[in-house]
């Protein structure tokens, strides 16, 4: 007997929490349960000989938005294969509306609904043995039973969750985790009811024993796995779990992994931010749901923030230096037009976090949002995402105009690439918003969506945007010549750039003082300026005479931007040769 348990990751660099969980739930059961990862990278065709080759007797699927369409179609193509093995599917994206799926997709035998550890042990033994359970004995399942003409769909009802400290650590058999981000979780459940997530269906709040979860962090630790990323999905909601998870990872840091947490930043307290604020840089990272700033919209959405008290503790941990702090948004909520969706960017873009996220709301089955979506006059996706398209205060035309400044604020953003551009343009707008507007528009009118460009080319983009937008100003020439040396800044922050582009001047101009200064080849490279970009940018910088000497080292890279660390030095007068 085998049962495959198939998951489908958005990137190679993921693992999936659930298939693993299940496995080594299974109990006695585990050694015939064997694990299949793929990538949504991967072509179909791929996905289903591997399968194949596999030879289930028993083939499960691990579903969620972002693989469900990959999912129905091999398990459509390996049914036509195999019409004998029985196909399960468990996870977010089937257990609702499970009598509606299955009776879409006729090939899948029944649906694992809601948490499946339990669910999917005793399925193992009523595939195993047949003997001492039946399916109609095993709570959480819905399944098929009869003959095709009168068949019918059974639903078993939902199972009393499971204490966490019942369920097994899923981690102790994986060998690979040098190129793997490991998915962790301490506690299940969330104290909020944000109408647009499914965490607000489980009341339940529940967290693993504390002497467990450290015994498990020092599993990762001991291995120097990269990154833990928790699942908790407001880890900060009880204290002295935080605390003491926060602590034990500080008190046996190996220098090398880090840990990223969801939590609520207005809920942090002093002692959380003391801990914080001595801890190694890059040792753990914040993911901040903000949403929106929009005061109807929050209390529409039925999600608890204290927005002034968010901003402040967001401001404190950024001055700590040593924490990458990443704050969401989502367009598309109730009660917030355009113009307020602007209010919201602009007002969270001033925090300056290391990345802002600008994603779109996502009308969830069996979430409030879903519910009530008529009303809303949400429209939306029918396939998944499920991502909305226009509502009662947001157009279609809205939405379009909202993705481009998305994708302008991935590129020259959230990347990295351009942060001294950015900071120096930043200050000739009064919005960031309408910054990012107006360079989408110029992507649009110009035919530059759709194609995948190099960084460099993303660079001419930019300066070729300026001349545009200031063309006919009386500064014109001032503000391109910064912005172009700005972007010469950047590209050697990130990389010693391999080629230069012309617009960045010649080298040789300077070459004494980089044989003088960079003897250690590529680690290393010098550029001359004359702006202080690494003077205080609250104010778009002056041309200055003089020239700023800028040495990057890039066996110094700062944890958490990896940028190459910078300072000015000053050459000797018979070595300036500019």
């Amino acid at each position: 007997m085998k049962i495959v348990l198939t998951a489908v990751n958005a990137k190679y660099i993921h693992s999936n929490l659930a298939v693993y969980s299940l496995k080594a739930s299974a109990g006695a059961y585990a050694d015939m349960v064997e694990i299949a990862e793929f990538t949504i990278n991967n072509q179909t065709d791929y996905i289903l000989k591997q399968i194949y080759k596999r030879k289930p007797k028993v083939l499960c699927f691990s579903c969620y938005i972002w693989n469900i369409s990959i999912i129905e179609e091999v398990i459509c193509e390996y049914h036509k294969l195999c019409p004998q093995v029985p196909i399960w599917v468990g996870g977010p994206e089937v257990s609702f509306e499970v009598e509606e799926f299955l009776k879409a997709h006729p090939q899948v035998t029944g649906v694992m609904m809601g948490e499946g550890e339990e669910t999917f042990r005793q399925l193992c033994e009523y595939y195993d043995a047949k003997r001492n359970v039946d399916l109609k004995d095993i709570l959480g399942i819905a399944y098929r039973v009869g003959e095709k003409n009168d068949e019918k769909i059974l639903m078993n009802g939902w199972r009393e969750m499971l204490s966490m400290n019942e369920i097994p650590f899923c981690y102790d058999t994986l060998e690979n985790f040098s190129n793997r981000i490991i998915y962790y979780e301490s506690s299940r459940g969330c104290p909020f009811s944000c109408s647009y997530c499914l965490s607000s269906v489980d009341k339940k709040l529940r967290f693993r024993d504390i002497e467990l979860v450290k015994k498990e962090l020092q599993f990762f630790i001991d291995r120097k796995v990269p990154q833990i990323k928790f699942v908790d999905r407001t880890f900060n909601c009880r204290h002295e779990h935080a605390m003491a998870i926060w602590r034990y990872i500080k008190e046996h840091d190996n220098g090398v992994t880090n840990f990223h947490f969801e939590i609520s930043a207005d809920l942090l307290n002093e002692e959380e931010l003391e801990l914080m604020s001595d801890m190694r840089q890059g040792l753990i990272q914040l993911e901040i749901g903000v949403q929106s700033t929009n005061e109807a919209t929050i209390r529409e959405i039925h999600r608890t923030m204290r927005l002034e008290r968010l901003k402040e503790m967001v401001g404190r941990i950024k001055s700590f230096g040593n924490i990458h702090q990443h704050l969401d948004l989502i367009a598309g909520l109730p009660y917030e037009d355009y113009a307020a969706f602007r209010r919201s960017f602009d007002e969270i873009y001033e925090l300056q976090p290391n990345q802002l996220q600008m994603g779109f709301l996502k009308v969830l089955k069996g979430s409030y949002m879903h519910e009530h979506a008529g009303e809303y006059g949400i429209i939306y996706h029918n396939k998944p995402p499920y991502e909305v398209l226009a509502t009662n205060w947001l157009s279609y035309e809205d939405i379009l105009n909202m993705k481009h400044i998305e994708e302008m604020l991935e590129v020259y953003y959230n990347s990295g690439q351009f942060e001294i551009a950015m900071k120096v343009l930043k200050h000739k707008f009064d919005s960031a918003f309408d910054m990012f507007r107006k360079m989408g528009d110029y992507y649009e009118i110009h035919g530059y969506f759709g194609t995948s460009h190099s960084r460099i080319k993303r660079c001419e983009i930019l300066l070729d945007f300026v001349k545009e937008e200031w063309k006919g100003c009386e500064d014109a020439e001032s503000v391109c010549e910064c912005i172009r040396q700005a972007l010469v800044f950047d590209l050697y922050y990130r990389e010693n750039s391999k080629s230069r582009p012309v617009w960045a001047g010649d080298s040789g101009a300077f070459k004494s003082v980089t044989h003088f200064y960079c003897k250690n080849g590529k680690m290393s490279h010098i550029e001359p300026f004359h702006y202080d970009f690494l003077g205080n940018l609250c104010a778009f910088p002056e041309y200055q005479d003089e020239v700023f000497w800028v040495l990057y080292s890039y066996d110094r890279r700062d944890p958490l931007n990896h940028q190459a660390h910078v300072e000015y030095v000053y050459p000797k007068e018979d070595m300036k040769e500019l």
